[in-house]
């Protein structure tokens, strides 16, 4: 099985993101993102096969030492050959030492296969559409869209949590950071 440990937004810029998501299921050009039903979040590590018991207890430990701290989304991306459309965090110390440090404390969990989520391979991004198996139009359409609905947003990170990469995605556990 396939695990991944998030970064969770607060309440409103989450809701920000995930308008901007229904945004393109409502102008009938993909659904795919939201059929995932995922939260808005930045993915810090994938792993292969964890014990998801311990891995939760090490994720609590990790969100204990770690605080609040703010989100900036900047701009809309794109990774062409998976017709991903995404938000871009705007990077700050603290989200770069946070990712690293997840792959220091998970250091033993397997993440054969993961190597674009390894610290200085990390392009940190927030997923608005999935349009891999859309058209190439409707990939277009959506980009389009979503350029001319994105405004910049700041926020914070709040939370860490610990997925189950299904369809739909199975959350295990989410985590507070300290205020």
């Amino acid at each position: 099985m396939q695990y991944a440990i998030e970064l969770y937004y607060d309440k409103e810029t989450e809701g920000e993101l995930y308008r901007l998501a229904q945004s393109v299921a409502d102008g009938g050009l993909s659904t795919r993102f939201l059929e995932w039903k995922t939260r808005p979040h930045l993915t810090l590590a994938c792993f292969n096969d964890v014990d998801e018991a311990a891995c939760a207890e090490q994720l609590r430990r990790f969100a204990q030492s770690h605080q609040v701290m703010p989100a900036y989304i900047g701009s809309i991306g794109m990774f062409n050959d998976t017709k991903t459309i995404f938000a871009s965090p705007i990077m700050n110390r603290g989200m770069y030492q946070m990712q690293a440090e997840v792959h220091e404390w998970f250091k033993d969990c397997d993440t054969k296969g993961w190597e674009w989520y390894h610290p200085d391979r990390w392009v940190p991004h927030c997923t608005l559409a999935l349009m891999k198996e859309d058209e190439d139009g409707a990939f277009y359409k959506a980009s389009n869209l979503l350029l001319h609905e994105f405004r910049k947003m700041s926020g914070e990170f709040v939370a860490v949590g610990l997925v189950k990469i299904t369809f739909p995605v199975q959350e295990i556990c989410a985590i507070d950071l300290r205020r």
